[in-house]
């Protein structure tokens, strides 16, 4: 076989799911360390889901420590925090059972089981001919109606930062509220950027003392 006839194959493979943003969250049922849980029972509030590949790693295990530390941000926000991973409901118990003995925390959120891989691969985290459960460190931040507004993908060994995800939903949050855009590292109580203008009358409305597209709007 070929080069040419390599690359064809390649592309005849099944692909994974891509998952854009404003998507509807995928829906599931599944068992947690909090009991049974399903996605759409959330309905109405903020979600971030993430994933991890393994319990029992370390940066993973710094991640929910920190997490758990920050929860109260998350509940501020209405926002639930769901984790995912492909052990099962007993490697997890286990492993926040661990996290709280060597770290003082108790992890308040639900920990999903996913040992067939099954949501993992219905969210496009995961290739769907891989043996392996690597590539799934993928986060999406799921608002009240169940779309997804947000994704983001970290490698193994690059810890998230929660300050960030928090960050993140605030912005969404005031970029819903207000119609209006969050500027480069926006934070909460800072101006907005208002709506482009989209006809020539609003445009040159504008003052002549800042850019007609650049506005900015007071949250």
């Amino acid at each position: 076989m070929n080069a040419a006839e390599n690359s064809l194959s390649d592309l005849n493979a099944p692909q994974p799911i891509a998952l854009r943003i404003n998507d509807p969250a995928p829906d599931f049922i599944a068992r947690t360390t909090a009991g049974p849980r399903r996605l759409d029972q959330y309905r109405g509030r903020w979600v971030i889901l993430f994933s991890h590949p393994a319990d029992f790693t370390p940066v993973c295990t710094s991640e929910f420590v920190d997490l758990a530390r920050n929860a109260h941000r998350f509940e501020a926000m209405q926002c639930e925090i769901l984790a995912l991973s492909v052990d099962s409901l007993f490697s997890h118990l286990a492993w926040l059972t661990d996290i709280q003995r060597h770290f003082g925390v108790t992890v308040p959120f639900p920990v999903i089981e996913d040992p067939s891989m099954e949501i993992a691969r219905a969210y496009g985290m995961i290739d769907p001919q891989s043996p392996t459960s690597a590539t799934v460190r993928a986060t999406y931040v799921i608002d009240p109606s169940g779309l997804i507004r947000a994704i983001s993908w970290y490698p193994m060994n690059v810890g998230r930062s929660i300050d960030e995800m928090v960050r993140l939903v605030q912005a969404l949050q005031a970029a819903d509220e207000y119609k209006a855009s969050t500027p480069a590292a926006w934070q909460p109580g800072q101006p907005l950027l208002a709506q482009t203008p989209l006809t020539l009358e609003t445009a040159l409305s504008a003052p002549s003392n800042a850019p007609w597209y650049y506005r900015e709007q007071q949250s």
